[in-house]
């Protein structure tokens, strides 16, 4: 799923700057970069801190920033340490309270593995199940958009390495 949710909230980010969406998703959507926050942080309480400041700026647009965390399941227990507050625990409450928009990406094991074992996160988010799409479908999903990788690479694809791709 991960690929899959990554291009759908891509999708949905490129519909956002065409102003092809409702109202309610005139929005930013800012992917939070998991790996990059914890990445370095030396003393006790820096990530959480990271964390905080990026929260607190999402808390402040209002509802018109929506955060992507790209396997969210990494959020439970990430930058825990002794006495330390994990991710999840910081979101949880901004959930709660609809201060926060996230949506979140990861596999189906891994949702099942961590996510649900926190029932109090995973009431916080509506699951969306996201089927792998079948050979004609990826196909027809790599041809509409050959064109754009074709333009930005300087390249030809022809339809034989569509097809041997799906």
């Amino acid at each position: 799923w991960r690929v899959r949710g990554t291009a759908i909230v891509e999708g949905l980010a490129q519909r956002i700057i065409r102003g092809d969406v409702p109202k309610n998703l005139e929005c930013k959507l800012v992917s939070l970069d998991m790996g990059a926050l914890v990445a370095g942080a030396k003393y006790r309480g820096e990530f959480e801190e990271r964390l905080k400041a990026v929260l607190n700026e999402v808390v402040e647009a209002q509802g018109k920033i929506v955060l992507f965390i790209d396997e969210i399941h990494l959020v439970l227990g990430a930058g825990k340490t002794d006495g330390a507050m994990d991710a999840a625990n910081l979101l949880k409450p901004l959930l709660a309270r609809g201060q926060l928009r996230c949506i979140g990406a990861t596999t189906l094991s891994e949702y099942r593995q961590h996510v649900e074992k926190d029932p109090a996160f995973e009431r916080r988010f509506q699951q969306v199940y996201v089927s792998e799409p079948s050979v004609a479908d990826t196909v027809s999903i790599l041809r509409g958009i050959k064109g754009k990788y074709e333009a930005h690479h300087g390249v030809r694809v022809t339809d034989g390495a569509i097809i041997a791709a799906a």
